[in-house]
């Protein structure tokens, strides 16, 4: 596949998200458009709100072809957890079958029993059901076709269009040739249909070794198409598999097994990634060479995002070294990691409609898929406040052991549906440590000496004190306070507004704070001698123990808050206890990460 040629950020109004996708996103969709039309020789004027695989499936349906119906697919293979590019699959696959009133399968192309888990079906089931798909009845796995697609290889030989080989792979890898050299022909391209069919049959049999023989299609040694070059329809692999035992000893290819498993499920139009579209004239020559059902392949940009790694390889890779703590980790790119850092089903399925169809290779920033989450839980996260970095502050003019004053809060500044709740204010409370500095630019509107700040929902703290250990360190600051919240100090309006928690009745919670796995937007670029890895983001995770208001002791897993001016966070499904809440950042307020590197 061709590599991406530029990443697309947001841009234009940044105070309205929508707006801030709509520059990058018509571009690209308009250059896309462009080329599909000149492809086409249309004119483009009256397919503006269409994209290119709607228009496709729009002039099936008015000439009537798949009887004005509409069946789509999704086939993973279960040798990994699904991660966000397949989200943008999946997606578009569902979303389309569910537009047109059509059918959608679930199928698992289960042809490589030694790398398939049961694990990994159970973990795509269960995320593709999170985003919201449904499939009915429709769950199927390539396996369930494997004595259907036996046959088929059979019939292929007996016209003469299939043959055993005796090469090895690095044998076939030498006679397959290069892009500009056409390959040989195996020295057992033209053994008779007999001599094949008792060959292929002692294969089934087991009477030969893995890699000893295999069937390839005879097609064209010469073609420019690589994949046309006599691919390998069956390999010999004595492997257990999950669900047909030991029943075979032999399995078929991808290749051979994708496009027949559409015709059998009666897919209409077969809509795959574009790293599959030199693979189309071999999904059509077995379509067409077996006189069966031929869907429409049609092929579309693979989601490409800053910051991460979509090859399952790589991503199996980090898991094994146990760079990351599996395939649920806060910071992979999998749909669990991102269910377990606190991604809404909704975030994901409205990021993959902001991106958009193309056919034009690109790569996403990362801050797109960040928006989406922030958007989301700006509307439905309940507020609370929480200290990351504690630092004491007490109020000198408050008695010792008196409550200061009783704050009502609402859970929703915007949504008075959320309710409120009650804060008591007491003598000492705890502040962020960057809300406090001794030597403050100008325009630090927060604590500094000599200064005020205005403590959330209940009046102004006045700087005092400065106490430092011997190390000269601050370790507390003395304030009076003034529970009138729209006092002045020194004639000035207090500029400045900080949250806090009682530390009396401030509960301890872990809380991770992750940021990108990588620290670089491409990290699959590395120098000579290096790799992927020696990308990694050092910084990528930080745990500290948090401060916050006494009502987080009782969150429960699952649940997602907006901890005031620092971020959105989510209850740990995994690690939290009842009454010991582990909590972990979605994502800041705002793209700290952008802003950090200019």
């Amino acid at each position: 596949m061709a590599e991406s040629l530029e990443i697309l950020k947001p841009s234009g109004d940044t105070s309205n998200p929508a707006g801030r996708y709509n520059s990058a996103i018509l571009s690209l969709l308009h250059r896309d458009q462009e080329r599909t039309d000149m492809d086409s020789g249309t004119d483009a004027t009256d397919k503006s709100s269409r994209n290119f695989i709607e228009q496709i499936i729009d002039a099936d349906l008015a000439a009537g072809k798949n009887g004005g119906q509409v069946h789509t697919r999704f086939p993973p293979e279960p040798n990994g957890y699904l991660h966000i590019g397949h989200a943008k699959s999946i997606c578009l696959n569902f979303g389309i079958a569910k537009q047109y009133e059509g059918k959608f399968n679930l199928r698992f192309d289960d042809t490589n029993p030694a790398r398939e888990e049961q694990e990994y079906v159970d973990a795509i089931i269960d995320d593709m059901r999170w985003l919201g798909c449904e499939w009915d009845d429709r769950l199927f796995y390539a396996s369930d076709y494997f004595q259907q697609l036996h046959d088929w290889a059979v019939q292929l030989i007996e016209a003469g269009k299939a043959y055993v080989c005796d090469l090895d792979a690095e044998q076939m890898r030498e006679y397959r040739g290069t892009l500009t050299e056409p390959g040989k022909p195996s020295p057992n391209r033209e053994r008779t249909v007999a001599e094949n069919l008792e060959l292929f049959a002692k294969m089934k049999a087991g009477e030969f070794a893995d890699g000893e023989r295999t069937l390839r299609a005879k097609i064209d040694m010469a073609s420019p198409n690589i994949n046309l070059r006599d691919p390998v329809m069956y390999r010999i692999k004595k492997a257990h598999h999950q669900r047909t035992g030991d029943d075979w000893g032999i399995y078929p290819s991808y290749d051979f097994t994708h496009g027949q498993s559409d015709s059998l499920e009666g897919i209409t139009h077969s809509i795959c990634t574009l790293e599959f579209e030199n693979h189309r004239p071999l999904y059509d020559w077995f379509c067409d060479s077996l006189g069966i059902h031929h869907p429409q392949q049609i092929e579309f940009a693979r989601l490409n995002m800053t910051y991460l790694v979509m090859s399952k390889r790589k991503l199996l890779q980090l898991v094994t070294e146990k760079h990351v703590n599996g395939w649920d980790d806060p910071r992979m790119p999998t749909i669990r990691g991102l269910r377990r850092r606190g991604y809404t089903s909704h975030s994901i399925r409205s990021f993959c409609e902001r991106v958009g169809v193309t056919k034009v290779n690109s790569t996403i920033d990362m801050v797109w898929l960040e928006d989406a989450i922030r958007e989301d839980l700006n509307e439905n996260a309940p507020r609370r406040m929480g200290v990351l970095r504690p630092l004491k502050v007490v109020l000198t003019n408050v008695p010792e052991g008196e409550t200061a004053k009783v704050c009502e809060l609402p859970n929703h500044p915007q949504n008075e549906e959320f309710g409120t709740r009650k804060i008591e204010l007491g003598r000492e409370i705890y502040i962020e440590q960057d809300d406090f500095q001794e030597d403050a630019p100008k325009k630090f509107f927060r604590l500094k000496p000599d200064g005020a700040v205005r403590l959330r929902g209940a009046g102004i703290a006045v700087l005092d004190e400065i106490v430092k250990n011997e190390a000269g360190e601050v370790v507390e600051l003395h304030c009076a306070f003034n529970p009138d919240t729209t006092a002045k100090h020194n004639e000035k309006k207090v500029k400045g507004t900080i949250h806090w928690v009682n530390a009396e009745q401030a509960v301890e919670a872990e809380v991770r704070l992750y940021d990108h796995l990588f620290q670089t937007e491409n990290p699959n670029k590395a120098p000579e001698g290096s790799t992927f890895l020696d990308n990694l983001n050092p910084s990528s995770l930080e745990t500290v123990t948090a401060k916050l208001e006494p009502s987080l002791s009782h969150a429960e897993a699952g649940e997602k808050y907006q901890f005031e001016r620092l971020g959105y966070f989510h209850v740990d499904p995994i690690d939290s206890n009842p009454g010991q809440p582990v909590f972990n950042r979605t994502a800041t307020l705002r793209d700290s990460w952008a802003k950090s590197k200019s």
